[in-house]
C-alpha cells in the first residue's frame, strides 16, 4: 500500500522532478482541481506554506508545495521571488534576455555569481502537520542561452563544478543536484524520520 501525496503545482515540469526523487511507496498525484491561490508572499518559504495550507485545505489530503527562483547577487537576488512572474506572459526566452541585457556589464565569474533556492512544504490537514525545508545550489549565469533542456532559467544557469548550463547538462545531472531535487530529498526524509511517512509495503 503506497502513500498518497497530491502535489499542489499547475507545473508538469515541477510534478515531474519531484517524483524523479520520491520514495517508492510513496505515489505522487496531481491536483485535478485548480483554486485561486494569491501568493504574495515576500519570501519562497512563505509562498511555498500558502500553497501547501490553500491546497490542503481545499482537498482534505496531504500535499506538497514548493516556491523557487533564480536569485542573482549582482542583482541584489533579484528576480528572487518574481522569477515566475517576472515579464508575465512573455517566453523563458525572452525573460532569458532580459535578465542577460541587465548583466551585460558583468564581464567575470565572479560578478556573475547565483543561486537556483526551491522551499518545498508538506501540509496534512488531516493531522494538522505542516513542515518545510530549503534546497539551493549555486552556480553562475552564462554569458549566452545554452541548451534546450529543462525549464524555466535552465538555460542560463551554470551549476558549479560543471562548464554547462543545466539546459545542456539534462536530467541525469538536474536530478542529483538541482536546487528542487535537494530541497524535496530532504523534505521526504524528514517526513519518513518523524514517522509521518511510513513504508506499509515491508
Amino acid at each position: 500500500m503506497s502513500f498518497t501525496i497530491y502535489v499542489a503545482s499547475k507545473n508538469e515540469h515541477k510534478a515531474h522532478e519531484i517524483k524523479l526523487v520520491a520514495p517508492e511507496f510513496v505515489e505522487l498525484l496531481n491536483i485535478n482541481t485548480e483554486i485561486d491561490v494569491v501568493e504574495d508572499g515576500e519570501t519562497f518559504l512563505e509562498n511555498s506554506v500558502i500553497k501547501a495550507l490553500e491546497y490542503g485545505k481545499h482537498i482534505n489530503q496531504p500535499v506538497i508545495a514548493d516556491d523557487s527562483g533564480l536569485s542573482i547577487n549582482g542583482l541584489d537576488g533579484f528576480p528572487g521571488v518574481m522569477s515566475a512572474r517576472y515579464m508575465e506572459g512573455a517566453s523563458y526566452t525572452e525573460k532569458m534576455e532580459s535578465i542577460l541585457q541587465l548583466m551585460k556589464n558583468f564581464k567575470t565569474p565572479e560578478e556573475r555569481r547565483a543561486k537556483f533556492v526551491c522551499v518545498a512544504s508538506y501540509f496534512n490537514p488531516i493531522n494538522n502537520f505542516l513542515i518545510s525545508v530549503e534546497g539551493y545550489i549555486e552556480g553562475t549565469i552564462a554569458y549566452e542561452i545554452r541548451g534546450t533542456q529543462g525549464f524555466g532559467y535552465d538555460p542560463i544557469f551554470i551549476p558549479n563544478g560543471y562548464d554547462k548550463t543545466f539546459g545542456e547538462l539534462g536530467e541525469e545531472v538536474k536530478k542529483h543536484i538541482s536546487h528542487r531535487s535537494v530541497a524535496f530529498k530532504r523534505l521526504f526524509n524528514m517526513l519518513i524520520s518523524v514517522g509521518e511517512l511510513k513504508n506499509d509495503r515491508k
